[in-house]
């Protein structure tokens, strides 16, 4: 008897024990889950359960065998602990996010909240008008626009054969030609200005042409070396700055490239969506009746209305269904996915042959959605305002959004500009207008003796000098210092 009574008191326990887990736990009933929020704080009442739909998509919800697991779980936990309400979670039916169909009736997570099959949506659900009519949405626990996705290689396959000039940027390339013509300019002023250029035993001959003068100032550049070189010392302090200029800058380019060369590729060619209409190597869509699509339909942009009319004459070919056929198309083929930027960088740091292009378009959010005039709209908005400000939505977006991806040197690489070099060409300047100073200054001094020697005024003399040696022809003209009065 006393044995039996024992097996009794077990077996009681054993079904207590196990009736509780059960309702502490997550309760699996087909596709759909049940938790149950904190209930700290709660009176007698019960917490109300809520019906939530959502989405599978890496990486706001995934399916981990029997359980669900991901951003937006994470996000719906925090606020059942908050508001203290428990939770079933099913996967839309139609896997779709919401859009309205040809009949007029909404598809996808918006069209079972319509319904009132579920009573909150949470998922990156875009915050749109044309949704905001039909359901309430909450305080974006998100923020995006909308990006273009490529594949590095496909993306740079299109790379110029002038791939050499990138190292500077037009402007720069623009700056040292401007720079090499004054230069040249400057050195044929002073051989002709001053007297150390200008005499030879038997005539006086003038080797610093302007085509000469373009020759030096070239094998300069080139590191090689050209004649004439200067006698005069007007000359060889434009010399010397030239080749001081000309040596820091074949230093930077030769640096710049070398980053270039370590970066594995060139800019990418495709950098907004405008590069991206002109180009015709590579296709480009979006999700099938998405928000993004809508946008550029929409769109009096344009650009815009070009991307949408590309779309929907080919929209059995480049639109998709899902997020996960998108990224399979533009690793397989040459594909371009206009989607979701925030989504789009999860997918870069995921693959690393993926980079998302730099243009930023649409700016939007996702929101929590619930059913038009719920309650709850205003309760979730408050808690998602509350979650921002203690930092557990940046908590949840460096959890999901980590990457695997590891670059080496540097993050980004760039043309070099004008500005980085300021002080070089400045330089250049100082230089060449000191050399054409000391040039006058030598012209002047031997125009001063030669104006005492044949008493004259020393303007007079200077001035005929200068006349003299500009309106001489090539070759050479006779020897002032020969001819005798």
């Amino acid at each position: 008897m006393e044995e039996a009574f024992r097996l009794a008191l077990c077996v009681t326990m054993g079904l207590l024990l196990l009736g509780g887990s059960r309702l502490a736990g997550a309760i699996e009933t087909g596709n759909a889950v049940s938790k149950g929020g904190d209930e700290e704080g709660q009176g007698a009442t019960d917490p109300q359960t809520l019906t939530v739909t959502t989405i599978l998509q890496d990486p706001y919800a995934m399916a981990r065998g029997t359980e669900l697991e991901g951003y937006c779980l994470d996000l719906l936990d925090m606020l059942a602990k908050k508001l203290h309400f428990n939770y079933k979670v099913t996967i839309v039916k139609d896997g779709r996010y919401g859009a309205v169909s040809s009949s007029g009736n909404w598809t996808g997570m918006v069209g079972e909240i319509v319904r009132q099959e579920a009573d909150l949506a949470v998922a990156p659900l875009t915050i749109t008008s044309v949704r905001e009519e039909v359901i309430s949405f909450t305080m974006p626990f998100l923020g995006t626009g909308i990006g273009i996705l490529l594949r590095k290689d496909a993306a740079s396959q299109g790379a110029s054969l002038f791939g050499f000039l990138a190292p500077f940027s037009k402007e720069t390339w623009t700056g040292l030609m401007v720079a090499y013509l004054l230069t040249c300019l400057c050195l044929f002023l002073a051989a002709r200005l001053s007297p150390c250029e200008w005499k030879e035993p038997k005539s006086e001959e003038n080797h610093f042409t302007f085509l000469n003068s373009l020759w030096f100032g070239a094998g300069a550049l080139t590191l090689q070396g050209a004649a004439p070189h200067p006698k005069a010392l007007s000359g060889r302090i434009i010399a010397a700055i030239w080749w001081l200029f000309t040596l820091s800058l074949l230093a930077a380019y030769i640096a710049n490239f070398t980053a270039l060369l370590r970066a594995g590729n060139e800019p990418l060619p495709i950098q907004t969506f405008e590069d991206l209409v002109k180009q015709r190597e590579i296709e480009f869509g979006t999700v099938e009746s998405s928000s993004t699509f809508q946008f550029f339909k929409n769109s009096r942009n344009p650009i815009h209305q070009m991307i949408y009319e590309y779309m929907d004459k080919r929209r059995d070919h480049v639109l998709v269904k899902s997020y996960h056929e998108a990224v399979q198309r533009v690793l397989e083929s040459n594909y371009a996915f206009i989607g979701e930027s925030v989504s789009q960088d999860l997918l870069a740091a995921r693959h690393c042959n993926l980079i998302r292009a730099p243009e930023v378009v649409g700016a939007r959010g996702f929101g929590l959605a619930t059913a038009k005039g719920s309650p709850w709209a205003s309760k979730l908005s408050l808690a998602v305002l509350k979650l921002g400000e203690s930092g557990d939505l940046d908590y949840l977006r460096n959890k999901w959004w980590e990457t695997t991806c590891f670059h080496k040197g540097p993050d980004t690489w760039s043309p070099l500009k004008p500005q980085a070099m300021g002080g070089l060409f400045l330089v250049l300047a100082l230089g060449l207008v000191l050399g054409v100073i000391v040039a006058l200054v030598e012209l002047s001094n031997k125009s001063r003796h030669a104006a005492e020697r044949e008493k004259k005024s020393c303007c007079s003399v200077l001035i005929e000098e200068m006349s003299h040696r500009f309106r001489i022809k090539e070759g050479a003209r006779e020897n002032p210092e020969k001819v005798k009065p």
